[in-house]
């Protein structure tokens, strides 16, 4: 990456912007986005590890598109061991559906509905077997202790696993009859559920797998207690990246931390951070790090930069940090103030090997917080920081009365905030489709054909606040 004229002062995103060069490349689908840093992720995106961003339905989801979910530090071992196990478990193109049974109520089903992006829930038996499917509309007008045997109906195509055809015909299938939703079957068990936009989905984006061919998924842990035994338990459960995560990463402990990890040898990435300067990024691939993660306060949830005057802007914190990494043969994540596609590309121009994104997830169905509705009818879910006193609370809660409160005066995130759904967005795949799009044209602009491309042939310069307005859209009435 060059700059047009040499920047005087540390740059976030909405400082600079990309130039574009001659390009030879005709398609956006003709350009790789696939992380190069050894996770596997096809696509570089990460669902940050937040208790109100990612949970097993994020992971899930990140994984059949290509990314990457974290889990984080303050889940149980012994969740953990069951999200895993269960992660594992789904199918690589088939969605996972939502399932009630006859028994249970209209209540149920419409309680359901919020958790994934689909429009309606599969009904089976008690021994297995698929008996239908509920939709929304269903439940409109009934009283919400209905059985669901009383509002049930067959859906009007589903999809047998043995003998499923192309994705491509898969979809056409869908939109002749006019369906939204088509059960998967094997026999008359239910195996899985698809959607056009689904359909379209897996044929556009490759799913990250492991070598024996199951959904990815990463998990944290953090630098006090028994590091190497969390570590290693998380990777005999089957965990595939491992973040040794912590606000200040540039510390002693956390270089203790790492070497605790690097003395078991184990065969997954480790992920740590957070540093926002080439020295600190050193020190962590010294120590062991193969992946370190830059942002220090940029995140919305975060308060650091304004109790402490600590951190850095994003922008020149990747740039000098990945710089570093490089000349090891390593990498970085960029981890944080990311809230629109054109920051997520100059994260990788700057030299990122992925983007890790925590508020703007949150407001997703996939998300692991409740769905709630507000006066005016707009449904959101509650964030919070992870260095909150909500998330210490959380953390520390095997500890002490007195020990917790003390270390709860000590808050540098925002402890509730409302993430609102977008109506026209409401899934995370929604915005991997908005956000991986807007990668590939910006890596067309610059005649990269990959990242490595991009990151060679990305020309930024420096704008005014004026400058960054006048890209934005004016939506205006007459």
């Amino acid at each position: 990456m060059k700059f047009l004229t040499a920047p005087t002062t540390d740059l976030t995103y909405a400082d600079v912007f990309l130039v574009p060069s001659r390009s030879e490349v005709t398609s956006r689908m003709d350009v790789d986005i696939s992380a190069d840093d050894s996770t596997g992720a096809t696509i570089p995106l990460v669902a940050a590890n937040m208790t109100a961003v990612t949970g097993r339905r994020m992971v899930e989801t990140m994984a059949r598109r290509g990314g990457l979910g974290i889990l984080p530090q303050d889940v149980p071992l012994e969740v953990i061991e069951q999200v895993a196990r269960w992660v594992k478990g789904r199918h690589p193109v088939f969605e996972t559906p939502l399932k009630v049974q006859p028994t249970d109520t209209v209540l149920d089903v419409l309680h359901l509905l919020g958790k994934r992006n689909h429009p309606a829930a599969a009904v089976v038996g008690g021994d297995g077997t698929f008996a239908g499917i509920v939709r929304q509309e269903d439940c409109e007008g009934v009283d919400r202790f209905s059985s669901v045997a009383s509002v049930l109906r067959q859906p009007a195509l589903t999809f047998q696993s043995g003998q499923f055809p192309s994705l491509q015909e898969a979809f056409v299938r869908m939109d002749d009859a006019g369906v939204p939703y088509a059960p998967v079957l094997s026999g008359t068990a239910l195996v899985g559920a698809l959607t056009p936009a689904g359909a379209l989905r897996s044929g556009m984006f490759d799913p990250a797998l492991d070598g024996a061919g199951q959904l990815r998924l990463g998990a944290a842990v953090g630098i006090n207690g028994d590091v190497a035994g969390r570590a290693a338990a998380l990777v005999e459960y089957g965990v595939d990246v491992l973040v040794v995560d912590t606000a200040h990463g540039h510390q002693q402990k956390m270089l203790d931390a790492l070497a605790a990890v690097k003395a078991l040898d184990l065969p997954v990435p480790v992920v740590a951070g957070n540093v926002v300067s080439g020295t600190g990024v050193r020190e962590l691939v010294a120590a062991g790090a193969d992946i370190v993660k830059v942002g220090v306060g940029p995140g919305a949830m975060c308060t650091t930069r304004m109790m402490t005057a600590v951190g850095r802007p994003q922008f020149s914190a990747v740039l000098d940090c990945a710089a570093a990494a490089r000349d090891l043969g390593k990498h970085v994540w960029a981890d944080g103030g990311v809230r629109y596609p054109r920051d997520v590309a100059l994260a990788l121009a700057a030299g990122a090997s992925q983007v890790m994104i925590g508020s703007w997830f949150a407001g997703t169905v996939e998300s692991p917080g409740d769905l709630v509705v507000d006066a005016d009818g707009r449904q959101y879910k509650e964030s919070f920081g992870m260095a909150s006193s909500r998330a210490v609370q959380n953390r520390t809660r095997s500890e002490d009365a007195y020990s917790r409160a003390r270390k709860a005066m000590f808050e540098e995130g925002i402890s509730t905030s409302r993430m609102y759904l977008d109506p026209e967005r409401p899934s995370v795949e929604d915005l991997l489709d908005m956000v991986t799009a807007g990668v590939r044209s910006s890596m067309t602009y610059a005649g990269a054909t990959d990242l490595t491309q991009f990151r060679e042939r990305a020309v930024v310069g420096v704008q005014s606040a004026a400058g960054y307005e006048e890209g934005r859209p004016v939506r205006q009435s007459w």
